[in-house]
């Protein structure tokens, strides 16, 4: 169309300027779907257009930079653009596994927008075939005192729980963190892990033309209409308004459409399957069809529907939950119908696909929309956003404080212990029920969940970690060191690491410096991903984090899977014996900047990220691995969050085994005790042993400090600290706020 004809459609125009940009479009976007129509869309046709084009939807400013992750390798077998990810663990199984995010929906209602996040993510498992096996959740709230947090930490922890409880499906890990920035926008994303036969595994593409398209699950319902184009936009600090857009999940009914889907998968009857999550029967329509190259055309009419009066365009922009899409094979219906029944799960014959590359849809004996399907998935827009680093605002880190002791350690080690963001997390895991199924062998409360393949020797670690303070700071470094903490962590049980999915939680991307944080971090993925040969196989970007113009930090969460071969040779996080030999894996420290210790201890986060070298990351990772495998070492630890203080009080307090650590003077410092520098270890290992991982370490040129050693119940740092391990335990599970305190005794790790 050229642009006089365009302007004469514009002057007549049926929606005002504010109807279109209530949609979430532009003027210019919706100038763009006159080209692609010739003629102005009809009521229904614009509101398919404003989902398929939104932020989350259509990635319009982050696909391009997603391009430069890794995403393919040996035991690859399916990367982004499908529901979820897939990896190979050999045997003919493999391993579904993605991250999604709930962020607005758990803000405005975090019950119900918790639940739905764990319902959606469950639902992109088994439609690829997988049954799930473990859900993880990685949550960032606003400061713990802040009025709303104990509120939204409650909703969300029960959310979570009620959902996967009710599914029976185990919550085996995650994260929680307390921040300022998370105030008026708090972060809830959700991973589920599931196990798969090779050659049963089903796909989104709807090929070929005159097959039956079955619809399957709860009625559609006026809930979440809008919900993608709400989690395309800011908040504006009022939120009550938007609860309409947050959708109400029903677990009872998602376990029963899990166990149909799951057992029409064993006949031969699907062409293809998605469920209806984001945009809901739009977005899995419109998907089918672009990735069979087809087309569709809906009977609306045939559809259940809670109210009778509802529209077109309510019904294909609602995000009810637990409901799905199959395009049949000829001659499946009636096999379809009575596996459904049986499970007590409505269905509908809805459509058909064609071969006319368009989505026709009928309501009331009426075409309501007849729309090309490429330009609403290919040709959706695609921006370049402006970047720009953002302004100097840390303070340098005075020398004093890598140097001298505000406190004695022990007074600094009680205080940390009792911080939200280093205390016990069991208020919230302990709601989980991680054991159902019976496969899990390690659960919340270490380096990474540990779930056991069938009855075999096979397990998988699968863990989620993020690192927001380091990529706020330094968005390269931080992209870097969020994907080789997730990798550390495998690591640490002696997984070989195999690939990752990733949830990119950012502000405005029309603010520049937060899309130069985007890209930045993007970057450093992309170069640890490359040097730890750990890619990328699906993910979600989560924009428009900020309320009144207030951003989140930039927070990667990274959700990774390693592959354990034989489950008897699996460290353990915490020390397991006496008289054992202490060791550190990995370069002393010399950063102390941006550390819990730092913010904790003197109230201010400064100095810079620290710096992390991927060749060192990789050769310490193997050295680790190589050392359980050969049975070498029982305990291994990743030093992160608190640096190594932290890490050896939290291997004393499990089975309350201490440790009497012995220091050079150089080493007596807050910076040696608290940074947070990546790629190190903490070790425990026989003295029998020493000498062969001396000699190993010596071959590999791995740094290795010998530490102390295991003994008594009293963790003993040379002249600084001489503490009881039930006191660093009490301090642990008694944090500064009474709603992080957990209900129950303490009970030692699987």
């Amino acid at each position: 169309m050229n642009s006089s004809n365009n302007t004469e459609l514009m002057l007549n125009c049926p929606f005002s300027t504010a109807d279109i940009k209530a949609t979430g479009l532009t003027l210019q976007e919706y100038q763009r779907i006159l080209e692609h129509l010739g003629r102005h869309p009809s009521h229904t046709e614009l509101g398919i257009f404003s989902a398929m084009w939104s932020e989350h939807c259509s990635y319009k400013s982050s696909r391009h930079w997603l391009k430069m992750l890794p995403s393919t390798g040996d035991v690859v077998i399916s990367g982004p653009g499908e529901n979820a990810g897939i990896v190979d663990i050999g045997d003919g199984q493999a391993i579904v596994f993605k991250i999604e995010s709930h962020n607005h929906p758990s803000f405005i209602e975090p019950y119900h927008g918790a639940a739905t996040g764990v319902g959606g993510i469950m639902r992109d498992i088994f439609t690829m075939g997988a049954r799930p096996i473990a859900n993880l959740n990685a949550l960032r709230f606003g400061q713990a005192d802040h009025k709303k947090t104990a509120w939204l930490f409650k909703g969300v922890v029960s959310g979570i729980g009620g959902y996967g409880n009710c599914v029976g499906v185990p919550t085996v890990g995650g994260e929680i963190e307390f921040n300022s920035c998370y105030n008026g926008n708090i972060l809830v994303n959700a991973m589920c892990v599931g196990l798969v036969k090779t050659d049963k595994i089903f796909k989104s593409a709807a090929k070929g033309a005159g097959h039956t398209i079955l619809y399957a699950g709860s009625h559609t319902g006026r809930d979440g209409i809008h919900g993608a184009t709400m989690a395309s936009a800011s908040f504006d600090g009022s939120v009550d308004d938007l609860k309409p857009t947050v959708q109400v999940g029903d677990p009872f009914m998602e376990k029963k459409l899990l166990e149909a889907c799951l057992e029409l998968m064993q006949h031969d009857s699907i062409i293809a399957i998605q469920d209806m999550g984001a945009a809901g029967l739009t977005s899995s329509s419109v998907e089918m069809a672009h990735k069979g190259n087809s087309g569709m055309e809906l009977n609306l009419d045939n559809l259940p529907c809670r109210h009778p009066d509802m529209s077109a365009y309510e019904i294909m922009l609602s995000e009810s939950q637990e409901r799905m899409l199959i395009v049949l094979k000829s001659g499946s219906e009636e096999k379809a119908k009575e596996i459904f029944d049986k499970w007590e799960v409505k269905t509908a014959i809805i459509g058909t696909t064609t071969q006319t590359g368009r989505l026709v849809i009928t309501h009331r004996n009426e075409i309501v929309a007849d729309l090309p399907v490429l330009p609403l998935a290919d040709d959706a827009p695609l921006y370049i956003r402006k970047t720009k680093p953002a302004e100097e605002k840390s303070t340098p880190l005075p020398v004093s404080y890598n140097t001298q002791w505000q406190y004695s350690l022990q007074q600094i080690l009680l205080k940390m212990l009792r911080h939200p963001n280093l205390c016990t997390r069991r208020a919230a895991y302990e709601q989980y029920d991680s054991t159902v199924m019976a496969n899990t062998m390690r659960k919340s409360g270490g380096d990474a969940a540990i779930i056991q393949i069938d009855e075999g020797p096979k397990a998988i670690a699968i863990c989620c970690d993020s690192q927001p303070r380091f990529c706020h700071k330094n968005p390269y470094e931080g992209g870097k060191i969020s994907i080789a903490e997730c990798w550390r962590n495998l690591i640490t049980c002696g997984a070989k690491p195999l690939a990752f999915t990733n949830c990119l939680n950012f502000g405005n991307p029309e603010n520049p410096t937060v899309m130069h944080s985007f890209v930045e971090i993007i970057r450093g993925m992309k170069d640890a991903a490359l040097a730890l040969d750990f890619p990328v196989v699906s993910g979600n970007v989560s924009l428009y984090n900020e309320t009144d113009g207030i951003s989140i930090n930039p927070t990667p969460t990274i959700g990774g899977v390693g592959l354990i071969n034989d489950n008897t040779k699996i460290a353990h996080n915490h020390f397991m014996h006496e008289d054992q030999i202490i060791a550190l894996i990995g370069t002393p420290p010399v950063r102390l900047g941006q550390s819990h210790y730092c913010d904790i201890i003197h109230h201010n986060i400064m100095g810079d990220t620290p710096t992390i070298n991927l060749e060192d990351e990789r050769n310490n990772g193997d050295f680790i691995r190589k050392l359980i495998h050969d049975n070498l070492c029982n305990s291994v630890h990743d030093v992160s969050d608190g640096g190594l203080a932290i890490a050896l009080a939290e291997m004393c307090m499990p089975n309350l085994i201490g440790a009497k650590i012995e220091l050079p003077d150089t080493y007596r410092t807050p910076s040696f005790l608290f940074a947070e520098d990546p790629s190190r270890y903490i070790i425990s290992f026989s003295s029998d042993d020493q000498a062969a991982i001396t000699s190993l370490a010596q071959k590999q040129n791995i740094p290795l400090l010998i530490l102390g050693v295991t003994t008594g119940t009293t963790l003993h740092i040379h002249d600084l600290c001489d503490i009881k391990c039930d006191k660093l335990r009490e301090a642990h599970d008694n944090p500064e706020y009474s709603f992080l305190t957990p209900l129950n005794p303490f009970k030692a790790p699987l």
